[in-house]
């Protein structure tokens, strides 16, 4: 859709986010139905859009070539098309969930609590229903607490693993079933090599996507993402924390844990704490003693 109108100097994408919203479709729609008036069109701009009305029509000085109208009018169809199969396949999911049994009777959703701009962020193509209390009520726990985590994300995994983690004999085993630990080659207790374990699980890969996300995240888990990528550089973090995120999600289903963060200020005066812990060990070892210099 993004071609043809260009070649029809129909420009939305100088002053429109995302064509297929509300504006965009709104525009479009009004195009196939013979409008060509810039300024009629551009009144049809929603309120959240930045763009004014004067500076959507600049765009809207369209090429009304009947060719080029016939194939936007097949791709306005096509679009429309794949909507309503995504809207039936939306449908068949709800209603297979609700067939699920009851994970934890009585037990009631958390608030969402959403503590970065990214959980914040609408997902193209999220289901048309309460996909979130769907979950909670099929498993009796919200894996959307856990921060870099969103409700497709916990979909995936549960799609991809099921919500019976006794199936694994601890968290490690679930972590090295969705190949997210170390390949470590050893002989003699040593390490020897190390290798790589490419994967092709769908819950691995969304795991890696969430563990991506916490890179601005101002939280705890966010705070370890950082330092991991500063130590380890970021393949590596992103493996290590997506590990991380796993264990999270075996201990909340298995054993019911409830995660809650304790702030990217926590987890920086633990790692202050443990850095002065050494260096009054290494001190100790060379026969010296450090006193900490009174707060100012």
């Amino acid at each position: 859709m993004f071609h043809i109108t260009f070649q029809m100097n129909i420009q939305l994408t100088n002053v429109l986010s995302d064509v297929s919203g509300a504006t965009g479709q709104a525009i479009i729609k009004a195009i196939l139905a013979g409008e060509r008036d810039p300024h009629k069109l551009a009144a049809l701009r929603d309120p959240r859009v930045r763009a004014s009305e004067e500076q959507i029509a600049r765009y809207l000085e369209g090429n009304w070539q009947e060719d080029l109208l016939f194939v936007l009018q097949q791709e306005q169809e096509g679009y429309e098309f794949c909507q309503q199969q995504i809207a039936n396949c939306d449908r068949q999911l709800e209603q297979n969930l609700r067939q699920q049994e009851d994970g934890r009777p009585g037990a009631h959703l958390p608030e969402e609590t959403r503590k970065n701009r990214l959980k914040n962020k609408k997902r193209r193509n999220k289901p048309q229903f309460d996909l979130r209390a769907e979950l909670f009520r099929m498993t009796g726990t919200d894996l959307t607490q856990i921060d870099g985590i969103d409700v497709m994300t916990a979909m995936t995994i549960i799609s991809e693993a099921g919500s019976d983690m006794s199936k694994w004999q601890s968290e490690e085993h679930f972590v090295s079933w969705l190949r997210l630990c170390p390949d470590n080659r050893i002989s003699g207790n040593k390490i020897i090599g190390k290798g790589r374990l490419p994967t092709n699980n769908r819950a691995s890969i969304a795991l890696k996507m969430a563990a991506t996300t916490l890179r601005v995240s101002n939280t705890y888990l966010g705070a370890q993402f950082r330092r991991f990528r500063t130590k380890l550089g970021a393949p590596i973090a992103i493996k290590a924390m997506a590990a991380k995120l796993a264990r999270l999600v075996y201990r909340m289903l298995r054993y019911g844990m409830k995660y809650v963060d304790r702030g990217m200020e926590f987890y920086e005066a633990q790692q202050r704490h443990r850095q002065i812990r050494y260096l009054k060990w290494k001190a100790t070892q060379l026969g010296l003693q450090i006193v900490e210099a009174p707060a100012a």
